[in-house]
C-alpha cells in the first residue's frame, strides 16, 4: 500500500482487525521512511462490475461514489452510520451477487431509493429529487404525497 503522506510504496501492517460489521478488514499501516501511520479497509469484492449508463458509457462501478451521494442525501440528519454502512454493502452485495457484470444506472438507483425509504423519509426525497429529476415544485408535492399514502398504508 502507498503511504499517502511521502507516496513510499512499501508500509508496513502493524495492526489487522475485522471491522465492526465484519465486512472488512482494518489495516493500521506506518510509513518507514517517513514515519506515516494510516488506516485502510479491505474487502472481498465478489466481481468486477461496471455501471451502464443512460447515456451508454460503460464506467467501473464505485463504491466509494456511492456512498458519497447516500452520504449528500443524508445530509444534517440524525442517522448511525453504522446503518449506512449496512445499507451500502447490502446494495453491493446485491448488484455483485446478481451474476451479471454489467448493471445498469437505474438498477442503482432504485436499491438506493428502497434503502433510504427505510432509513429516514427525508434523505429519501431529497435523493428521489435528484434521481428522478424534479423540476417544479408540484413534483415534489405528487411524490411526497405518494409517500403519505404509503404510510397511510402500511399504518391501517
Amino acid at each position: 500500500m502507498r503511504c499517502p503522506y511521502c507516496g513510499n510504496p512499501d508500509t508496513q501492517v502493524k495492526d489487522s482487525r475485522p471491522s465492526e460489521d465484519n465486512t472488512s478488514i482494518r489495516r493500521r499501516r506506518v510509513c518507514p521512511d517517513c514515519g506515516g501511520r494510516f488506516t485502510t479497509f479491505e474487502r472481498v469484492q465478489l466481481r468486477e462490475l461496471m455501471v451502464m449508463k443512460k447515456s451508454g458509457k460503460r464506467v467501473p462501478f464505485d463504491r466509494d461514489k456511492l456512498m458519497r451521494s447516500v452520504q449528500v442525501a443524508l445530509r444534517k440528519r440524525s442517522v448511525d452510520p453504522e446503518r449506512v454502512e449496512r445499507m451500502v454493502n447490502g446494495i453491493v452485495r446485491q448488484l455483485e451477487s446478481q451474476g451479471e457484470t454489467d448493471v445498469n444506472s437505474d438498477q442503482i438507483g432504485h436499491l438506493v431509493m428502497e434503502g433510504l425509504k427505510g432509513l429516514d423519509a427525508v434523505a429519501y426525497v431529497r435523493f428521489a429529487s435528484v434521481y428522478k429529476n424534479f423540476r417544479e415544485a408540484k413534483d415534489f408535492e405528487a411524490f411526497v404525497g405518494e409517500l403519505a399514502e404509503d404510510v397511510a398504508g402500511r399504518e391501517r
